[in-house]
């Protein structure tokens, strides 16, 4: 069964990230665009996520993950080489509302980190539901390399033209013929 597309508000979210690997590092890399609520739990730190814990002022634990932990977290991600590690977490939560990711388990998650290309508010999210993280991957660098930077923007004009127009045909008229525009003006 495919996953739910869903964009979340992270803002008042808490994140707990296990793991300190290459791996846990890219998925710390895109929670820091959305929240910086962020605590990071593992034995060992890459160098990289380390240098971004400093940077984002996270919290970081350098010890083993234990049972317990994620009490007073709302997301878990467990990004680890130990799939028991993973099995034991994912069953835990069970018992709460928490949700987990467990990276490359899909056995053991609420939902999958989608490949997706974010340019100011636009934010496009592709999902092979785990069946080819790689074609993911490629996806999005097609999309990205597509999609005109200027995007960005164009959407902060439009967002500030929303809060000044009368809501109504008028204004759906108006704003179709923007977006129109643009389109005509970026996609020849």
């Amino acid at each position: 069964m495919a996953y739910f597309p869903l964009y979340l508000d992270m803002n008042n979210l808490k994140v707990l990230l296990v793991g300190g690997s290459t791996i846990a590092t890219e998925k710390l890399e895109k929670l820091l665009i959305f929240t910086k609520e962020i605590t990071i739990l593992s034995l060992r730190i890459d160098e990289h996520m380390s240098t971004l814990a400093k940077k984002h002022n996270l919290t970081l634990y350098q010890r083993a993950y234990k049972e317990g932990d994620m009490e007073g977290f709302d997301l878990v991600i467990v990004a680890t080489d130990t799939v028991d590690l993973h099995k034991a977490i994912y069953e835990e939560s069970r018992e709460t509302r928490i949700l987990v990711n467990s990276v490359d388990n899909t056995d053991y998650c609420d939902f999958i980190f989608p490949a997706f290309v974010q340019k100011g508010d636009l934010t496009i999210a592709i999902s092979t539901g785990g069946a080819s993280p790689a074609f993911a991957k490629r996806m999005r660098q097609h999309l990205d390399k597509i999609i005109p930077n200027s995007v960005g923007t164009f959407l902060k004009k439009m967002k500030e033209q929303r809060t000044t127009r009368a809501k109504g045909k008028e204004r759906m008229k108006y704003f179709d013929a923007m977006v129109e525009k643009y389109f005509s003006e970026q996609f020849k």
